[in-house]
């Protein structure tokens, strides 16, 4: 397994990034980047001479660019253009994507809230949101052929990915060898499954199996409240069984990355040293 980072030091602008930072990504521990870099819109991108500089400091490091991102385009709106917007940019991002060196890239289904890519409303779930998902997947698997990225979808239960099942059917419907799975079981950890998440987490990799080409890595907390609030947190600080996890993902592929996210500056390096010591527990070599 091999174990990458994604927020902390990196930069919004893939002009920003500098040796040093790549530099003391890798002293952490970690061999891959997951870049988001909103501040580079896919649609105007940036020169050929920035790429490659990009590249090339990452590589001087020794880091693989792992995962780029999607730009939480909106792949399920029922207004053919607004969806044709939507697939346009998820295309430019594997066409940037490309050109950085990124293996895939991370991408949700949007949302049909205006609150943002992640946010819950009704008609995320309505029959027509997956098979327009479906379709604007087919389309955009045809350009991750053609310049050699995967689209990993990343599921959550207030978008149309609302669980492993639906996102199985998803994928299945979709059937390229360029569509896949980014697992986070944290998002789809619901109260009924908070006090057993090995469970939980065996239960979507026997819906998924090797449909799963990446994972991510944060951990979710229960607090004491009147109403159910189940909170991100940093990997090692909430209930997600670890050890399960790895042992999972080392059981699909030996080499597969997991990128941790939602993950201080200051907490990075200890995230690194609990993975690597859960992985040992549960049997996994982290490379």
């Amino acid at each position: 397994m091999r174990l990458g980072i994604s927020g902390t030091l990196l930069p919004d602008d893939l002009r920003d990034l500098t040796p040093e930072t790549a530099r003391t990504l890798r002293s952490w521990g970690y061999t891959g980047v997951f870049t988001r870099l909103g501040g580079n819109d896919p649609l105007n991108p940036p020169s050929d001479a920035d790429c490659r500089r990009f590249r090339q400091i990452l590589a001087d490091a020794g880091l693989d660019h792992v995962m780029g991102t999607g730009y939480w385009q909106n792949l399920v709106h029922p207004d053919a253009e607004a969806r044709q917007r939507g697939v346009q940019v998820l295309c430019a991002g594997l066409r940037l994507a490309a050109r950085l060196g990124a293996a895939c890239i991370d991408t949700g289904p949007g949302s049909m809230s205006a609150s943002g890519p992640w946010a819950p409303h009704p008609d995320n779930w309505a029959p027509w949101a997956e098979a327009n998902l479906i379709d604007s997947l087919g389309r955009a698997a045809e350009v991750a052929a053609e310049v050699g990225v995967r689209i990993h979808l990343e599921g959550h239960q207030l978008v149309t990915l609302r669980d492993a099942a639906v996102t199985r059917r998803v994928v299945d419907a979709v059937g390229s060898p360029w569509v896949r799975v980014d697992m986070d079981p944290v998002n789809w950890i619901t109260l009924d499954t908070y006090y057993d998440t090995g469970a939980a987490i065996d239960a979507m990799f026997d819906t998924l199996g090797g449909r799963i080409g990446s994972g991510h890595s944060k951990d979710i907390a229960l607090w004491d409240r009147h109403t159910v609030h189940l909170d991100t947190v940093t990997t090692g600080q909430g209930a997600i069984n670890h050890q399960r996890y790895l042992q999972r993902l080392e059981a699909l592929d030996p080499e597969i990355s997991l990128i941790v996210e939602s993950c201080s500056t200051e907490d990075a390096p200890g995230v690194y040293r609990f993975l690597v010591e859960q992985a040992a527990r549960a049997g996994v070599t982290v490379r």
